[in-house]
């Protein structure tokens, strides 16, 4: 049997401060377009199982229209088996009255559901059960054992924390994880092995790998393939622009650099230490690349470079700021990390000590 298993929709994400209004709107369409094509997917490669390890809606009181297409693409598709594991986000108003019965849930104690010869076995954390389910869950060592859980890995038992140690040997073959955003694998114990499928779609720059979902097939030897299937990438690069002259310079590097896709969301942070006047030059290369890319950052973290024992005795706010910084007590690291962070500031450029 083949059987996707996903996870992390986050189906009505705000993405506000990533996206400006109108491209915000379009990618939470393009969020929750992505669960239906997933489905055509299955489709297409007669997968009839499909498993949501938590985290369907972003939030705890989903939108009427999120839940309604989520529940209608379910309906449109009665040959497949949808089961639906709610995780930290969507544990309480996410469930509606539908009579769907193609749809499978679980609860605060453990429930299997069976689909030819593999079971599905899953519980919902909460606190009040969080320590005691692993002591609760039997399961049967002759048959094809699937688990659901949502949470993050852990050495210790906990609300939302995992413990692979006291699942293992416990006749799992597959356990399907949710909460982690990106795809990994590992082994469980000489039998099964566990897996995060990730999101579908990357909504930050924290999300930068590459996004899908996981095809299981239980007929070979429990084959995990991941599968690639966002509309858009999200890339956060650094570009050391401290070999360049000029602003022009600076923004033939970065155009050279990058090399992404056109739909894409980039970032670009310019480092370096810079010998010419950088004012302005992030709306310069954003301008420039927002005709390649959906949607792109630039952010400038670079540092004026030089000596700043020049200056000392420069009749102005500047030389006043490096003369009061440099017979400070603090080192001479510290001394000239914070006069570049001071001189970049006075010339309305943003820094970081």
């Amino acid at each position: 049997m083949k059987i996707i298993h996903c996870a992390d929709l986050h189906l009505g994400s705000k993405l506000n401060s990533l996206l400006p209004k109108a491209k915000a709107d379009e990618r939470r369409t393009e969020i929750l377009h992505a669960f239906a094509d997933m489905v055509g997917f299955a489709r297409r490669e007669n997968i009839g199982l499909i498993l949501m390890s938590g985290d369907v809606f972003d939030s705890n009181k989903p939108f009427k229209r999120d839940k309604e297409y989520f529940y209608d693409v379910i309906s449109e598709n009665k040959d497949i088996a949808f089961v639906y594991l709610r995780g930290n986000h969507d544990n309480e108003e996410s469930y509606t009255e539908t009579g769907l019965d193609n749809l499978y849930l679980f609860g605060n104690a453990w429930t299997t559901h069976t689909f030819d010869d593999v079971t599905v076995s899953g519980i919902e954390m909460m606190p009040g059960n969080a320590d005691s389910l692993y002591d609760t869950l039997i399961l049967d060592r002759q048959k094809k054992n699937i688990v659901m859980l949502h949470g993050e890995l852990s050495g210790d038992s906990g609300y939302n924390k995992i413990c692979l140690n006291k699942l293992a040997n416990k006749s799992i073959d597959y356990l399907a994880l949710g909460h982690i955003h990106s795809f990994s694998t590992g082994r469980l114990d000489g039998r099964g092995k566990y897996a995060y499928s990730g999101c579908l779609e990357g909504r930050g720059f924290d999300e930068t790998e590459s996004k899908g979902f996981v095809v299981l097939d239980t007929d070979a030897d429990w084959s995990i393939r991941f599968v690639p299937f966002s509309k858009r990438r999200l890339h956060d690069v650094d570009v050391d622009i401290s070999e360049c002259n000029s602003q022009r310079e600076a923004e033939s590097l970065v155009l050279d650099t990058l090399d992404y896709e056109d739909e894409d969301i980039v970032r670009v942070n310019l480092v370096g230490d810079i010998k010419f006047d950088g004012t302005g030059i992030e709306k310069l290369i954003q301008s420039s690349l927002s005709i390649r890319y959906y949607h792109v950052v630039v952010r400038d973290r670079t540092r004026m470079a030089g000596n700043y024992e020049d200056y000392r005795d420069e009749m102005s706010l500047r030389g006043e700021f490096i003369r009061a910084v440099l017979s400070s007590e603090y080192d001479e690291d510290r001394k000239k990390e914070i006069i570049r962070v001071g001189l970049n500031a006075l010339e309305g450029r943003e820094d970081r000590l």
